[in-house]
């Protein structure tokens, strides 16, 4: 737990810097409409200064896949929307949209991130794709699996449990989204800095439709800790927002460095493949209704599939 309270630390201790200065102090002086003027303009010019660098050292499909990485991420505040009307879903409803999630997010493992990463280890390194894309695997497996043990967090699972009476357990709600979100935003960024445009599409559209119910995940227990619905659609937002991020770094390492695409599709592949495996599918059969998970899984396989195939 110290890494945790490290980490929240270091939080608090950035929040208060920034509330302390007084460019900060100025705007919040502000009239409410004048205030978020500020704060939208704020936003605006620092995504003209982003996605101009981009452009311009790496092109206009990094540039695309950027914006899709955000798009994916914001598909998590999307997700987060009915918990401004309801306080809770059926399990049957639930868990139907997590295994729906798994299956879309197979789907775009597979033939997304597996298949091209073979191809193009077996372009720079014939008959060598297959290795090299297995052992990316196994290292964005592990990856997760030490950043599981390095930063404890809650499992989907004991959101609604008891534990969840202390606001403390906010912190661990966002390390655990973070360490899911980020690997999925390093896999759409992987995916448009090798080139291929409608890849990374499918691959984009299937992370924000995994992310769709993790808002929901997020934001349904902590308006029933109390929090105010709005600031639980926004917590929910800003968790999904850690992709870009990922997708960042993803698009920039295999862009610079080409020769490493397989290895990078790999451990993306590999940390996909270990959050459905530990987190998803699990929670999928923990409130009894595994058999409606199971088919909804095999429909969102299929629809990714011929997603992928159509735009393919």
């Amino acid at each position: 737990m110290a890494t945790v309270q490290t980490l929240q630390t270091f939080f608090e201790t950035q929040l208060t810097f920034i509330q302390n200065h007084q460019q900060y102090k100025k705007i919040m002086a502000l009239p409410k409409p004048q205030r978020w003027a500020s704060w939208i303009g704020i936003f605006l010019v620092s995504q003209v200064i982003v996605f101009g660098l981009l452009y311009l050292f790496f092109g206009k499909i990094v540039v695309i896949g950027f914006l899709a990485c955000i798009l994916a991420g914001l598909a998590t505040g999307l997700g987060a929307l009915p918990a401004l009307f309801l306080k809770d879903v059926s399990n049957r409803v639930f868990s139907s949209l997590l295994g729906a999630a798994a299956g879309v997010m197979l789907a775009a493992t597979a033939f997304s991130l597996i298949i091209p990463g073979m191809d193009f280890g077996n372009t720079l390194w014939p008959g060598k794709g297959l290795w090299i894309v297995s052992i990316g695997m196994l290292m964005g497996a592990l990856f997760l699996h030490f950043a599981d043990k390095k930063l404890p967090h809650l499992h989907f699972e004991s959101e609604n449990n008891e534990h969840l009476d202390s606001l403390k357990k906010i912190s661990l709600f966002i390390i655990a989204i973070t360490i899911h979100n980020f690997p999925e935003g390093m896999s759409v960024g992987v995916s448009f800095g090798s080139g291929d445009l409608n890849n990374g599409l499918v691959l984009s559209i299937a992370i924000a439709l995994q992310n769709i119910p993790e808002g929901l995940a997020v934001a349904l227990p902590l308006v029933a800790l109390g929090f105010n619905k709005w600031k639980a659609v926004g917590i929910a937002t800003l968790t999904g927002l850690v992709e870009p991020i990922g997708g960042l770094l993803g698009i920039t390492m295999v862009t610079v460095f080409t020769p490493i695409l397989p290895l990078a599709m790999g451990f993306a592949a590999g940390a996909m493949l270990f959050v459905i495996s530990e987190e998803i599918i699990p929670e999928t059969h923990a409130k009894g209704r595994s058999r409606c998970a199971t088919f909804a899984l095999m429909g969102g396989f299929i629809m990714m599939m011929l997603l992928d195939n159509l735009l393919g």
